[in-house]
């Protein structure tokens, strides 16, 4: 890609959701600088998935330790079960506190600071887990603050937040990492890995072989 192309920082996990992100952005013309925030969190192999996906879609990768096991509240950070009942109503304990508005305002501060004012994250409003910072209102929040905050939204040079799954079903999402030729397997999905292994019952299990399913597509990470 020419080095004339624009930069956007890609906030990339290793999952699913995250690489067809940055196949998303890829093809619409970005040069990509991939995040990777190492939380302490529970599922660690998920960092060796995006190693593996930064290697094939980005310029540079930063992996990025901040860890928030120190604050505890969830049971991706802290000594609680992750529910394997199935994915249930309300705001479940795998929700990490404030995640979403951490990762993206560390994802804003290497942006202004490369020149790219174009954020991506995979959160999607459809087949997910209740989260309240995956939902569009959050977003949008976030977008404003960020022209608010920061030297270049206030001089003009304003950043988007973009968030081409937000309106996709896991279905809708897989179609589409398909369709851009992503390797599903070099991404890993499970919250609970038993012996390097997708548990296949917690929530992201159950969500990625839905969508799978439901796409009519292998799984190759299984």
């Amino acid at each position: 890609m020419s080095v004339s192309a624009p930069l956007a920082v890609v906030l990339l996990s290793g999952g699913l959701d995250s690489t067809t992100v940055a196949a998303i952005a890829r093809e619409r013309g970005f040069r990509i600088l991939a995040l990777t925030i190492d939380y302490n969190q529970r599922h660690r192999i998920e960092l060796d998935a995006a190693a593996r996906v930064a290697a094939v879609y980005a310029e540079r990768h930063i992996v990025l330790p901040l860890d928030l096991s120190g604050f505890g509240g969830s049971a991706l950070t802290d000594a609680i079960d992750v529910p394997k009942s199935g994915v249930a109503p309300g705001i479940p304990v795998t929700y990490v506190p404030a995640r979403n508005t951490i990762f993206l305002s560390v994802a804003l501060g290497w942006a202004e600071a490369a020149g790219a004012r174009d954020l991506f994250i995979g959160v999607n409003a459809l087949d997910y887990s209740g989260y309240p910072d995956c939902r569009p209102e959050f977003v949008q929040a976030f977008e404003t603050m960020a022209n608010l905050a920061t030297k270049a939204g206030v001089e003009g040079d304003r950043f988007a937040v973009n968030t081409p799954l937000a309106a996709m079903t896991k279905a809708d999402i897989v179609r589409e990492g398909a369709r851009l030729g992503v390797d599903f397997g070099l991404t890993w999905s499970c919250y609970d890995p038993v012996d390097g292994r997708p548990c296949g019952s917690c929530d992201s299990c159950r969500l990625r072989a839905k969508g799978f399913a439901e796409a009519g597509v292998p799984d190759p990470a299984l």
